[in-house]
């Protein structure tokens, strides 16, 4: 069973950058790799994922051109580049893999495409 683990979580002042890593057991490249995040008290919400090619990516509009998802197959590991962070983005994230490439874009933002996560990275942005 494939194990995600999470890393480069902190804290960061509005406007700042951050770069998260997912460094996963084995290999994942017939999968779907996301991030999601979750605030204390609120619902596990999608951020963004990327093909089991690599070819394809799906951001949530409130992150669009601030954050890139990449991935490098040979090294096991998915990247979420965070620019121009504001306090809103403050959260725990965590990598997710998914089934396959979602049929429909669509359903690639739902926790329940998900069968493996990693325990998660602290995200705090200041003002």
């Amino acid at each position: 069973q494939v194990q995600l683990v999470e890393s480069g979580g902190g804290l960061v002042q509005a406007g700042g950058s951050l770069r998260l890593s997912c460094a996963a057991s084995e290999g994942t490249g017939s999968y779907v790799m996301a991030w999601f995040r979750q605030a204390p008290g609120n619902e596990r919400t999608f951020v963004a994922y990327i093909t089991a090619n690599g070819d394809s990516t799906e951001y949530a509009d409130s992150v669009k051109g601030r954050f890139t998802i990449s991935s490098d197959n040979a090294k096991h590991t998915v990247t979420l580049q965070m620019n121009n962070l504001k306090p809103e983005d403050t959260a725990a994230y965590y990598c997710a893999r998914g089934y396959a490439c979602p049929p429909e874009r669509d359903l690639g933002y739902r926790v329940s495409w998900y069968d493996r996560w990693g325990q998660g990275t602290q995200v705090t942005v200041g003002s």
